[in-house]
């Protein structure tokens, strides 16, 4: 990656034009590009930054009366941090004196506690998650990027029915740049601010993001005196990513209660650190596992937190693939609820994905070549689902797209199912 690049970000085909009378939310983990996006974007509205506390102190002091004609249209950035600009927005907003404005925060619980507040039925939420692999490898101010084929599967059709449509396999060119784009995120995430630092300040960039997220994010979220049991809990849910979420062995293992543990992964959540990925509701044969699976969100923070530079694991590749998807469809406002399915049995299919017409099945293996032996339990889940199955996917690391089995059971390489099935020139 070259220094002084610029990534353009997928969410600005999505957020709404300035002309459009709407309060916008944009929130996000810390430096996900927030500012970078929104400052971009809306170049012709004033900029607050309520970082500063000497604009808390006049966004304070501004009448309410006042607010049009001293803030007006606006971005404003940390939002959460003056709680009177919400009652504020919301009297210029529903007397017809401001139109638009863009209010950005990382503090998803407190933000959203102000909106639900004061503007209610007013506001349109987006988030803004770490870099994604359709992203990456489009570089430039001339570059937009392109939905992933991911996003195809999600429209209901057959799997098959697509991935008949795309290269099997790609030229060598356009397979390497691909190859770059996921051997950042599975080496370093998808941290913007990565990208031009060196191989030693990547590393010391995400050692000082995690004292960043404790001390700021944890302390607005938590008001915790001592943040040592919080960082203890932080790694060792960090080294339980891909696995079946355990309340009470973290507990033991962190030295903390259990209700302690559920508060503590519930601050990861809802500080987009980790997302949960919950079982399939539908009791297709036997009786089925219950606790939801646990994933961290970025590979490159999941790395310094754990000390962990070594090669890709299972489990590494399988929070990369899981991580993409969300970032995916949470970006997008896709309705694909995603969920593990796994019997007491010992049958698992580690993702099924609900689309409107049916489910996709996704087994994930981080190797180079994937036979039938690999969807035996997919095929199970296939023949129970009947007429909702909409087919079955095998993602890899291996080259070609191809079917593999049935029922529409087809392997996929991940660097060909998160970005764009062609390159364009």
């Amino acid at each position: 990656m070259k220094a002084g690049i610029h990534i353009k970000r997928f969410l600005s085909n999505i957020l709404p034009t300035s002309d459009t009378k709407r309060i916008v939310v944009v929130t996000g983990a810390r430096q996900t590009g927030k500012t970078t996006l929104s400052r971009r974007l809306y170049r012709e509205l004033n900029y607050i930054n309520l970082d500063s506390p000497e604009n808390r102190e006049i966004l304070r002091r501004v009448s309410t009366a006042g607010w049009t004609a001293t803030v007006g249209n606006a971005v404003i950035d940390e939002a959460q941090k003056e709680p009177s600009v919400f009652e504020k927005v919301k009297y210029a907003y529903d007397e017809g004196n401001i139109s638009f404005t863009v209010l950005t925060g990382s503090s998803q619980i407190l933000l959203l506690k102000k909106i639900r507040e004061s503007l209610a039925g007013r506001a349109f939420f987006y988030e803004l998650w770490p870099l994604m692999q359709c992203e990456l490898h489009r570089q430039g101010d001339a570059a937009q990027p392109a939905a992933p084929l991911f996003d195809s599967l999600l429209s209901g059709r057959p799997v098959g029915e697509i991935l008949k449509t795309v290269p099997a396999i790609l030229l060598d060119d356009q397979d390497h740049r691909y190859r770059v784009a996921e051997d950042h995120i599975l080496q370093w995430g998808g941290m913007p601010a990565l990208l031009p630092l060196s191989t030693p300040d990547r590393w010391q960039w995400l050692k000082n993001y995690s004292y960043t997220y404790l001390e700021r994010d944890v302390e607005d979220l938590a008001r915790l005196d001592d943040l040592l049991p919080f960082r203890k809990f932080q790694r060792a849910t960090a080294l339980r990513s891909a696995r079946l979420l355990n309340y009470s062995e973290l507990a033991r293992d962190t030295g903390v209660g259990v209700d302690t543990a559920r508060r503590y992964l519930e601050y990861l959540r809802i500080s987009y650190q980790a997302v949960l990925l919950q079982p399939y509701y539908r009791n297709l044969t036997s009786s089925l596992v219950k606790t939801p699976k646990l994933y961290w969100t970025d590979v490159g923070i999941l790395r310094q937190i754990t000390g962990f530079k070594g090669a890709v694991t299972g489990e590494l590749y399988e929070t990369m693939v899981v991580g993409e998807m969300t970032k995916w469809v949470r970006t997008r406002l896709r309705e694909a609820p995603m969920y593990f399915y796994r019997t007491r049995s010992g049958m698992e299919v580690d993702l099924l994905i609900e689309t409107s017409d049916g489910l996709i099945g996704v087994e994930v293996k981080s190797r180079e070549t994937v036979s039938t032996r690999d969807v035996r339990a997919m095929k199970d889940v296939a023949g129970r689902l009947g007429k909702r199955w909409r087919g079955g996917l095998v993602v890899y690391t291996g080259k070609e797209i191809a079917q593999i089995d049935e029922p529409d059971i087809w392997s996929v390489p991940s660097r060909r199912l998160f970005q764009p099935p062609t390159l364009p020139p």
